[in-house]
């Protein structure tokens, strides 16, 4: 009898400042086919709303990129994109903020999110305004601010001011001085415009797992900044509550609550910021992984391959290996998860669905090694895995 080739699908994210999902899919099929060379691989490369979306969602769906200036996160101007996505309907377009406020384009010597901005992303959603979207997917990930938005909607046109009338600066160390929104001067095209966040629903704005406490330090944060940003983003949700909501709020229904919503902290807090505008925060798999048909592929394999960067407490709070291998679950398809680094937390992933994880890294290294050669040595890592795989499957069980 014929043996048909093994199906393994390959559904990983991308490694942040380094690889872009494909190129993560790419060097796993590599490492495969080193030890299985007619192995059946389905490649999925997937997105989380971070960098490298608006690309992936142009690709799936018949768009195109679209060049953009625009102010980036530390106020300098950097070459950005938004996409138009192809199909019927309201014309659509993707605006990554990581594209233009993300944490890869703020230097290392000034990671100070209480100083950075998300006022590139409300240019990117006035430039596919001026485009013709009417339908605008924000996607939240990977992002070097914490302002909440603040600068988003200033670049859309409202005012932020102190007790003396004067504009705020930029960042989310001066939130805690925020007196008064006027939104008289807002895009009226927003009224208009379906807007969607795809963000992680377990990030919300305020409270003791409020974003500048959870992901302040890893933005260069100190412990006396990240206080300083929370009470900032206390202060910009009430006054984003008393002030621009109450315009947008919905026809019916309960307005979001901008503390603690979920998602209202993506991406520094950008999610409550739209929201206050009429946007529907979404979680993010629903609307990103929409047309992949994700769980019938997965359902199809014999074997499931996914990775990120690194694998610890925080995967299981709505990761892509967490949310692939939720799914490989259901269907009865066991998992391996590879990560550039494994940290405290890591062995969590078993309850989402992980059967097993291992590193890449072969060996102590500089980060500046390790990411630029992190396509080899990914590759090098899934024919190890491969190999104690082929190994186990040998193994006969041992008489008594």
């Amino acid at each position: 009898m014929t043996r048909r080739p093994h199906r393994i699908a390959i559904a990983p994210s991308g490694f942040k400042e380094s690889l872009s999902a494909a190129r993560v899919a790419e060097a796993i099929a590599t490492g495969v086919r080193r030890v299985i060379p007619d192995a059946d691989l389905d490649l999925i490369p997937l997105v989380d709303g971070g960098e490298g979306t608006a690309e992936a969602l142009a690709l799936a769906g018949g768009g195109r990129l679209v060049a953009v200036t625009a102010t980036g996160p530390v106020g300098d101007p950097v070459a950005s994109h938004f996409a138009l996505l192809g199909g019927p309907g309201p014309l659509t377009a993707v605006v990554e903020m990581a594209a233009v406020a993300g944490l890869a384009l703020v230097p290392p010597d000034r990671r100070h999110p209480g100083a950075t901005t998300t006022y590139g992303v409300g240019e990117l959603i006035r430039a596919a305004l001026d485009a013709g979207a009417r339908r605008i997917l924000v996607g939240c990930g990977d992002s070097g601010t914490s302002d909440g938005g603040a600068g988003a909607l200033q670049a859309l046109g409202a005012r932020l001011t102190d007790r003396h009338g004067r504009e705020l600066r930029p960042g989310g160390g001066a939130l805690h001085e925020l007196e008064h929104i006027d939104p008289s001067g807002l895009d009226p095209r927003l009224a208009d415009t379906e807007l969607l966040v795809a963000c992680n629903p377990y990030n919300v704005l305020c409270g003791k797992r409020g974003v500048a406490r959870v992901f302040g330090p890893q933005k260069g944060a100190t412990p006396a900044e990240v206080e300083l940003l929370s009470a900032g983003l206390e202060r910009l949700a009430a006054v984003l509550t008393r002030d621009l909501a109450p315009a947008f709020a919905p026809p019916a229904g309960t307005p979001v609550d901008l503390r603690t919503a979920p998602g209202t902290g993506a991406s520094g807090g950008l999610g409550a910021g739209l929201a206050s505008v009429g946007a529907r925060l979404l979680p993010r798999y629903d609307v990103l992984l929409d047309g992949l048909d994700l769980d019938a592929r997965l359902a199809r394999a014999d074997f499931v391959i996914t990775a990120e960067g690194a694998l610890d407490h925080q995967t299981v709070r709505g990761k892509i290996p967490a949310e692939v291998a939720r799914r490989a679950q259901a269907a009865g398809v066991p998992v391996l998860v590879l990560a550039g680094t494994i940290g405290p937390g890591a062995q969590d992933v078993r309850a989402v669905g992980v059967d097993a994880y291992s590193a890449i890294l072969p060996a102590p290294m500089t980060l500046v090694e390790a990411i630029g050669r992190s396509g080899e040595f990914l590759a090098d890592a899934t024919e190890r895995a491969m190999r104690i795989m082929a190994l186990g499957t040998r193994l006969a069980p041992v008489a008594a």
